[in-house]
């Protein structure tokens, strides 16, 4: 139950590269945090370990353990990747936004899926539904844990304990930030870490269009991982200055952009924390320092993203050629 060796050392130290391309001709620099360089692919491997490896410490968790969790699909690959390691069971409740790609990683770690089919009949969605599941499972399992990254303060803690940290120790205070949310993990540990610091940094929430974490109308989404159905249990007040909202059209868009100009394929919610950049782009200040956190891999949203058929079936358009603030040599 040792989660201090073997494949976990690699989680965190993400490089942090600059977007020279996409934003080359402003008078701001801007920083892609590659979280989906992780060994799981996506930034919850940081979370997914502090969690697990926390609730061995208290002894939530042994090697007769059953864990459960309730992901769209990036948590839950990480959560079977350690899983596997420590050799105990690990069971993923899904929906079906869950993108095939990613339930094949899972499986592919020896853990089991569950699916929910059908969404929450009071709201209409589908964490409500995943969550309810999960506790049907608490109930008839034994020795079972959810690591309940909605409500756990070791998710956020991992992020202020490490990921913005990393940043700091690279590039000193930064003056925006901006991150994608979901449980508000991340930019809730983020923004902890500035706090600590003292630092003015302006922190930007970038949230789907249709979510509810900041008190938005509730509305479809077709990407998983970014916005929320329900507000998390982690979420804070003030743990942005800014929101700014994003369309599932903008996630293509933002994910064409980076992988045409600066050759990194990303998933959606990167495409979406790039879209906000561009729509605060004429009041960025000069000379400003900003940081995008890219959370993962594109190969995972080949079926969508990157398929200009689904694209053009599912959201009506295709994806232009980028133009401005940028070579595309």
């Amino acid at each position: 139950m040792n989660l201090e060796r073997g494949i976990f050392g690699a989680i965190g130290q993400t490089p942090l590269v600059r977007l020279e391309r996409l934003f080359g001709q402003d008078d701001f620099a801007v920083y892609g945090k590659l979280e989906g360089m992780n060994p799981g692919g996506s930034a919850k491997d940081r979370p997914a370990l502090v969690m697990l490896r926390e609730a061995i410490r208290r002894g939530e968790v042994t090697s007769g353990s059953v864990v459960i969790e309730s992901s769209s699909g990036n948590l839950a690959i990480s959560l079977a990747q350690i899983c596997c390691y420590l050799g105990i069971r690990f069971i993923c409740v899904v929906d079906p936004r869950t993108t095939e790609q990613h339930k094949q990683i899972i499986r592919s770690y020896h853990a089991e899926i569950d699916l929910v089919s059908e969404p929450d009949p009071a709201t209409g969605e589908f964490l409500p539904a995943r969550i309810r599941r999960v506790g049907e499972l608490l109930r008839t399992i034994p020795n079972s844990y959810w690591t309940n990254q909605y409500a756990n303060p070791d998710n956020y803690m991992a992020h202020a304990q490490t990921t913005m940290r990393e940043i700091a120790e690279a590039l000193g205070r930064v003056d925006y930030l901006f991150c994608g949310v979901s449980t508000t993990g991340t930019i809730r540990g983020c923004r902890e870490y500035i706090r600590s610091r003292g630092w003015a940094t302006t922190v930007v929430a970038v949230d789907a269009a249709g979510s509810v974490i900041f008190g938005g109308e509730k509305g479809p989404r077709k990407f998983p991982g970014l916005g929320a159905g329900i507000v998390p249990g982690l979420y804070h007040p003030d743990v942005a200055d800014r929101i700014v909202y994003v369309s599932d059209r903008d996630c293509v868009q933002g994910c064409r952009d980076l992988v045409r100009c600066e050759s990194i394929l990303a998933g959606a919610s990167s495409g979406g924390v790039l879209a906000a950049i561009e729509k605060l782009r004429p009041e960025i200040a000069k000379g400003a320092v900003c940081v995008a956190i890219l959370p993962d891999r594109g190969e995972r949203y080949m079926n969508t993203v990157y398929n200009d058929e689904w694209v053009k079936a599912q959201l009506g358009f295709l994806p232009t050629a980028r133009s401005g603030g940028g070579s595309e040599a």
